[in-house]
C-alpha cells in the first residue's frame, strides 16, 4: 500500500462508518416522505370530490406531513379543524 492511498482508504472508511450510524434516520426520514407524498395523493383527490360533499381541505405541504406523520386520524384532525375554524 503506497503513502497516496492511504488517506483515500482513511475518508473510505470515515464514510462507511458516517452512513452506518446515519442509516435508521435517513430510513425513517425516507419512510416520512413516502407517507407524506402518499397523504398529498389522497389530499388531491379529496379535492376533487370535495364540492359533491360540500367540504374541502387545502393541497398543501402540511396538511401531507399531518397526514404522513398520523395517518387516518391525522385526516379526522384536519377535517375537525377545518370545521372548527369556520
Amino acid at each position: 500500500m503506497t503513502g497516496a492511498s492511504t488517506p483515500w482508504l482513511a475518508l473510505g472508511l470515515l464514510l462507511l462508518a458516517g452512513l452506518a450510524l446515519l442509516r435508521r434516520p435517513l430510513g425513517q426520514l425516507l419512510r416520512l416522505a413516502v407517507r407524506s407524498s402518499v397523504g398529498l395523493a389522497v389530499l388531491a383527490l379529496f379535492s376533487q370530490v370535495s364540492p359533491l360533499i360540500g367540504v374541502s381541505l387545502g393541497v398543501n405541504p402540511i396538511n401531507a406531513l399531518v397526514l404522513g406523520v398520523l395517518g387516518a386520524p391525522g385526516f379526522g384532525l384536519l377535517l375537525m379543524l377545518q370545521w372548527a375554524l369556520r
